[in-house]
């Protein structure tokens, strides 16, 4: 797998946090110019990262049961599988 980064303070840094163990052995090459990526703009979740848990009065299943909140679909049981689809809770798009 390869990683990208910079030399900083003549140090390599990558970019993100590659799961890589401390001590691993890497080769760097260096990357002409021409090469070298555009500025990679931030993910969603950098640039999110502060609203992270902020969330107040939500339900306690809301991370298993979003779909049912937000779309109506069936709530997940403890299995985490869903219910079973009847004509009176499925609705074609």
């Amino acid at each position: 797998m390869t990683y990208r980064g910079q030399i900083r303070n003549g140090v390599v840094v990558l970019d993100g946090r590659p799961p890589l163990d401390e001590g691993t052995i890497v080769t760097v090459e260096p990357v002409t110019t021409s090469e070298a990526p555009e500025e990679q703009l931030p993910t969603l979740a950098e640039l999110f990262k502060d609203l992270a848990g902020k969330a107040v009065g939500l339900p306690e299943d809301m991370a298993e049961n979003h779909d049912h909140y937000l779309h109506g679909t069936p709530k997940r049981g403890k299995s985490g599988r869903r219910g079973l689809l009847t004509r009176s809770t499925f609705s074609p798009c």
